[in-house]
């Protein structure tokens, strides 16, 4: 209805452009050559003010006869004519594509009809297998999905064979792609609706790991089967591709054989490679298939020193069907199905390599991202700043990624050896003296190369994309702003060398200016300016500003299966297009949950000085044990044991999560000259090493059992969480002070911890260390010391107190720990931006776990108050 009315309106004003009524309510047409003008006009400046219209009457003697309100009316006529033709021709472009994805849904829903129906077939058959014999049970399910069939190298040396194989590959793949061979299932977190991507899904039970998706893209089918074929410029873990023979099939087809080496995701397993036959032809209802699949017995790759750093993978019928809509759109179906051969890699890599959510999204969605990217940028639908092309800033994403695998692999053909280093077992070090960052724009060279520290590690309970984001915007939690001024003096001639660092301090100031993100904002490149100044006064003039081009890639919590990386490297401010990059970067892959028990059993030895009221722990001991119940029970009964040999208290405590882990690989590179390789590799284990310490704290912040303010959250025995906490806090002050701390003392659970939350006054928690750490601030207490619940869990008590604060504090700490509260006068504190706090007044008292029974045993943490605190 839409379009009809715009057609309507289009012919009309068509009509009317030229004609207008007059004063006297008549109609006025222009001629040919006022037309001619006025247009002329109107491409230069569509809405002209009013002073130029008075001048083109002036100019266009022709038009003097034409009322200045009726050249204004011929304008806004002119603009709304316009705004008409645009408007029908999106209408039509969206008509078009919602046809086209009701095509794909009809055809979707048939597709599933079909499956309910096998399934329903196969699970009757199942049923009467088993009331037969349950002998035959087994040889019956082996039956429902057969292993595909290997094909010998010696098919092969015959153009026929290597047809044959061709065309069988084509009905597997066509089977998957369109029909009922492998079991979908939707992929979690991708449910299909008007703002999805596509439709997701992948295999159930199925001879290795498989992902399906379909959607529809704005470009030509032969656009589109050219960049999917180019599979290094979207696949961000394809190392290398390469095409050993080329011929052309009888049905206006290709064949090719192709040999690809595949990067691995951390340094705990080694890459894969693949030896497949790809098939290229079109079908009779005009749609093009791009298919492929592994050839067994092919042996080991072109090069047998670099494929010795390979496994191998199989390939199973994979592939692309892409079938041309009106409008130029297309409609594309996506298959990757690959045996990884999990077996091969740790148990604790295993989920990764038998996960088809992770081949989801790594290669199946990522490949149908990649190319609705390239056609909104064709399209003209993406604008990026700082006048960069869309292709140059994919180039830059494409080289800080492969140049971060070719870190995390450093594979020997690369250059890359290792290097021993003493106290460095838990760090992995490499050397690639090969590696220069000579560049067009500034041609540096020097002796020596580049150096590698890397490791990767298992963390639980940790959101990756949650983690990333935080080493994102934090980057003083981690980083050392000197190494990064060091890594940057590479790109100045004359600056390189170790020695010649100039003394630098970091400002805490870090401005991260966008280039450009993809569509759906998955990822993000950007160029991160961390500011510094010289602490040498002759060198005060001069700007310490360092500059790192950054990606930052699935910081979507929903994305199930996404791996979350933030990759960096150095440039100068010039940022030239031909840049030297040498990346350094973190990697969160999310390993498969699965349900563990833990026996936590913590022994404490604690020193008293009843004289001074202080006291300190000394030592802590945490046995974690991980099994099933069977399991714990041993355990349970051998730390008992344990426990009673003992003259301190204990706490064992038992609980069965899900716990979610995750893998981080972490790679730092740093170049170096030769006589300097010694200093540069000891300074690069130890900065990882700090870095890794510095993630692992983070890590544990962010953790869902560490204290955080959210109604709802459960309570676990012996280790609460926030509701729990703010009861205790509120049931401790009454105890000490007879009076409550909320204006009602009839609440509980959610409704105090959100008043506790609310509260005018700053409330904070420390916990009892020989350092007290805080663990759990309201959000007054949070804006007071300008900080986030995260970075709080790194501040100390004395760190918000100056020196006399500190000798203040004593006397008054002494006291509480004496008698189990104090009442503090006004004073000032300090924030961690270094703003000066003052409070008229403070309190503090000890909260204990267990109001009943008020000892020691039972002291949870320390609590204190700040009334009525402003900065100054």
């Amino acid at each position: 209805m839409a379009m009809t009315v715009a057609v309507a309106n289009r012919h009309e004003s068509g009509d009317n452009i030229n004609r207008h009524l007059d004063s006297s309510g008549k109609y006025v047409r222009y001629t040919a050559e006022q037309v001619e003008a006025l247009e002329r006009v109107y491409s230069e400046c569509p809405k002209p003010t009013s002073l130029r219209r008075q001048q083109l009457i002036r100019e266009c003697s022709f038009l003097a006869n034409i009322e200045p309100k009726q050249i204004k009316v011929w304008f806004q006529n002119r603009r709304c004519r316009d705004k008409q033709r645009k408007e029908a021709s999106r209408l039509q472009s969206v008509n078009q594509k919602l046809s086209a994805m009701n095509k794909l849904l009809m055809e979707e829903n048939d597709r599933l009809q079909k499956q309910v129906s096998h399934l329903v077939s196969e699970n009757g058959y199942m049923k009467q297998q088993l009331t037969l014999t349950t002998v035959g049970t087994d040889a019956s399910c082996d039956s429902v999905d057969p292993t595909p069939p290997h094909h010998p190298l010696t098919d092969a040396n015959s153009p026929a064979g290597l047809i044959a194989i061709a065309e069988e590959t084509l009905a597997e793949f066509l089977s998957k792609a369109t029909g009922t061979a492998v079991d979908w299932v939707q992929m979690p977190g991708m449910k299909p609706g008007p703002d999805s991507v596509g439709i997701f899904a992948i295999s159930q039970k199925c001879n290795g790991v498989a992902a399906r998706a379909c959607g529809l893209v704005s470009l030509e089918p032969m656009k589109i089967v050219e960049i999917l074929k180019d599979r290094p410029s979207w696949f961000r873990d394809c190392r290398s591709l390469e095409v050993f023979t080329m011929f052309p099939s009888g049905n206006c087809g290709t064949i090719e054989l192709i040999y690809m080496q595949t990067y691995a995701p951390t340094t705990l397993a080694p890459a894969r490679d693949f030896w497949t036959l790809r098939y290229t032809t079109s079908l009779e209802n005009g749609s093009f298939v791009v298919c492929e699949r592994s050839l067994s017995g092919s042996g080991a790759g072109p090069n047998a020193t670099s494929a010795a750093q390979f496994a191998k993978a199989e390939m199973l019928p994979s592939g692309y069907l892409i079938r041309p809509c009106d409008g130029g759109c297309s409609i594309i179906h996506i298959v990757d199905h690959i045996n990884f051969e999990g077996w091969s890699v740790p148990d604790v890599l295993r989920p990764l390599y038998e996960s088809s959510k992770v081949v989801a999204q790594r290669m199946t969605i990522a490949a149908l991202r990649y190319v609705r990217q390239v056609a909104h940028e064709t399209n003209g639908e993406v604008v990026y700043g700082l006048g960069r092309q869309p292709a140059v800033l994919r180039t830059f994403s494409q080289r800080l990624s492969r140049g971060f695998n070719d870190a995390v692999n450093g594979f020997n053909d690369d250059g890359w050896s290792i290097m021993h280093c003493n106290g460095a077992e838990d760090i992995t070090v490499a050397v690639n003296s090969t590696k220069n960052l000579n560049s067009f724009s500034d041609p540096l060279s020097f002796l020596g190369g580049v150096l590698c520290a890397k490791a990767s590690m298992l963390l639980h309970n940790v959101c990756p994309a949650v983690l990333i984001r935080f080493l994102r915007e934090h980057r003083s939690e981690w980083a050392d702003f000197n190494v990064d001024a060091y890594s940057a003096a590479t790109l100045k001639a004359g600056a390189f060398a170790y020695s010649r660092m100039r003394p630098t301090t970091f400002t805490g100031s870090q401005i991260i200016m966008p280039l450009g993100n993809t569509i759906e904002k998955e990822e993000m490149l950007e160029v991160v300016r961390l500011e510094g100044h010289s602490l040498v006064p002759e060198d005060s003039f001069l700007t310490r500003d360092v500059h790192l081009l950054q990606i930052c890639t699935g910081i979507d919590e929903d994305a199930v299966g996404a791996c979350s990386e933030l990759v960096f490297a150095p440039v100068n401010e010039m940022f030239p297009d031909d840049a030297p990059l040498v990346p350094s970067g973190f990697r969160v892959i999310p390993v498969d949950a699965k349900t563990v028990v833990y026996y936590c059993l913590l022994f404490y030895h604690w020193f008293v000085d009843v004289h001074n009221g202080l006291f300190s722990l000394r030592d802590i001991f945490c046995l974690d044990v991980q099994g099933d119940a069977q399991d714990l029970l041993t355990a349970n009964h051998q730390t008992l044991d344990l426990t009673s040999s003992q003259d301190v208290g204990s706490t064992p405590e038992t609980g069965s999560n899900l716990s979610t882990r995750c893998i981080l690989t972490i790679a730092f590179q740093f170049p170096f000259e030769n006589n300097l390789q010694d200093n540069v590799a000891n300074m690069a284990c130890q900065y990882v090493r700090s870095v890794i310490s510095s993630v692992q704290r983070v890590a544990v912040a962010l953790s869902p059992s560490v204290l955080i303010p959210i109604p709802g959250s459960k309570l676990s025995p012996g280790s609460p969480e926030a509701v729990s906490l703010a009861i205790w806090i509120c049931q401790s002050y009454k105890q000490h002070f007879g009076s409550d701390l909320l204006r009602t003392d009839s609440l509980g659970g959610d409704a105090l911890l959100r008043q506790l939350w609310d509260h005018q006054d700053a409330i904070l928690c420390c916990s009892l260390k020989p350092q007290p750490v805080f663990m759990f601030a309201n959000q007054a207490g949070l804006d007071m010391l300008e900080t986030t619940l995260v970075a709080l869990q790194g501040i100390t008590l004395e760190k918000i107190f100056d020196e006399s604060g500190r000798k203040a504090l004593c006397p008054d700490f002494a006291k509480l720990m004496q008698q189990g509260f104090a009442c503090l006068p006004s004073g000032m504190c300090v924030s961690t931006m270094g703003r000066h706090v003052s409070y008229e007044q403070a309190v503090s008292w000890k909260v204990f776990s267990d109001c009943e029974d008020n000892n020691n045993n039972r002291i949870h943490c320390l609590a204190f108050l700040f009334a009525n605190w402003s900065f100054l």
